[in-house]
């Protein structure tokens, strides 16, 4: 599928989440639809990883109908210091600003990058 002029390939697919990669020019440009919970978010994470190309990936979390815990820790990495983070969340949404500011991660995580065209 072609997005924006930008090729889109499918990364990872399960009966909850997709995930699908468009190769931009600055960076690789992840979206999430569906949901996030502990049976997928390792899935997710590998997913992930292996879309890396640079110092970063931006994520747009907005088509995302539910993510618990276990999807924030891979999204937000709170445990690597700010400097090693590779993941930029974009277009994320009340709900999901609302956890990220309940577990304290809200000021830890890059909000609001403008998704790569």
């Amino acid at each position: 599928m072609s997005v924006n002029g930008l090729e889109e390939r499918l990364l990872y697919q399960d009966g909850l989440l997709r995930v699908t990669v468009r190769s931009t020019p600055s960076a690789p440009a992840v979206t999430l639809t569906g949901e996030i919970d502990a049976t997928n978010s390792p899935a997710l994470a590998g997913a992930l990883a292996g879309c890396r190309q640079g110092a970063y990936i931006v994520v747009d979390t907005g088509a995302l109908t539910f993510i618990d815990v276990s999807g924030l820790r891979v999204l937000v990495m709170p445990a690597l210091p700010p400097s090693e983070r590779w993941i930029r969340l974009h277009n994320v949404t009340p709900s999901q600003r609302r956890l990220l500011r309940m577990m304290g991660w809200f000021h830890q995580s890059e909000q609001l990058r403008p998704l790569p065209q």
